[in-house]
């Protein structure tokens, strides 16, 4: 029987659920976290924490998965931040009191029967890409929720991408669409590119079109290395900046042999697990209404 596993990248879920409940209690696009109240926090918190779940009981409902995981990045720094320091450099850190709720969401995910595996070294990326490309490789399903736009170059005929935002799945013509390339063409065309959104520079002089144009003609970043056709200026950028297309091709790549020390069955969605899963619901409404009439009172 074939297997369909939904994998959660669970920071990118919850800091996008976190930072539409904060929204409404930004007074001004200079206030910080910090300037919150701590009763301003709490609500914010909960808010977010009864939306995590909510979430989750409408991805589950949507993809009717066989097995089901919510993967969470390590607080500490990844491999690649020692590899190259000013990685993501700039990017928002997680607000204290959310980095402080993350164990109460995956205890309410657990509620849900869907476990939650944190990094130690490696970023949720990695174990995603892991294991998703083992459940492939056996010919099983995996659908990985995410809006990060790295999981494209995933995409194959047993791994989909799912935003759940905006309900759509991120396919091969949505790649085409956006990057005029294939999946497995995207870390060659960011390698070329580099990628602003986590700070990894590319080869200067280099833009998308050219990339995409040059991936098209050659197929891949080694045939255009080695290929006489390539125009001469093109050719010295790139040999000008050999060290760094090395380093970027690294960054860009996902780990994809992590040991990750349980089994498939460990993460099933049995008919008991549909079972506490409603009890979960039923639970949670409950307390979310007790809460409201409490914050009334």
């Amino acid at each position: 029987m074939s297997a369909h596993l939904v994998l959660v990248d669970a920071l990118n879920l919850v800091r996008r659920i976190y930072a539409v409940q904060e929204r409404p209690f930004i007074q001004s696009k200079t206030q910080v976290e910090s300037e919150l109240a701590e009763k301003t926090q709490k609500q914010v918190l909960f808010n977010t924490q009864t939306a995590c779940i909510k979430a989750l009981e409408n991805i589950l409902a949507s993809q009717q998965p066989s097995h089901a995981l919510a993967v969470f990045d390590s607080q500490q720094p990844c491999w690649r931040y020692k590899l190259y320091p000013d990685y993501k450099k700039g990017r928002k850190k997680m607000p204290v009191h959310l980095a402080g709720e993350l164990s109460n969401i995956q205890d309410a995910f657990m509620q849900h029967c869907v476990d939650s595996l944190v990094s130690e070294e490696d970023e949720a990326d990695d174990l995603i890409a892991t294991l998703a490309t083992k459940m492939a490789l056996h010919n099983q399903h995996v659908t990985i929720v995410s809006t990060d736009k790295g999981f494209l170059s995933l995409l194959s005929a047993n791994i989909r991408i799912y935003d759940y935002f905006n309900r759509r799945y991120l396919d091969e013509q949505y790649v085409k669409n956006k990057f005029d390339v294939k999946p497995a063409q995207l870390i060659d065309l960011w390698t070329l590119t580099g990628d602003s959104t986590n700070k990894i520079p590319g080869v200067a002089g280099i833009g998308q079109i050219t990339a995409a144009s040059l991936l098209n003609k050659y197929g891949s970043l080694s045939a255009i290395v080695n290929n006489e056709e390539i125009k001469p200026a093109i050719l010295e950028k790139m040999n000008q900046s050999k060290e760094q297309i090395a380093l970027s091709r690294e960054l860009l790549t996902f780990k994809q042999n992590i040991p990750l020390g349980f089994n498939l069955k460990d993460i099933r969605l049995t008919n008991q697990n549909l079972e506490l899963q409603e009890s979960a619901r039923e639970n949670t409404s409950l307390q979310i209404e007790t809460n409201k009439n409490q914050q009334m009172l």
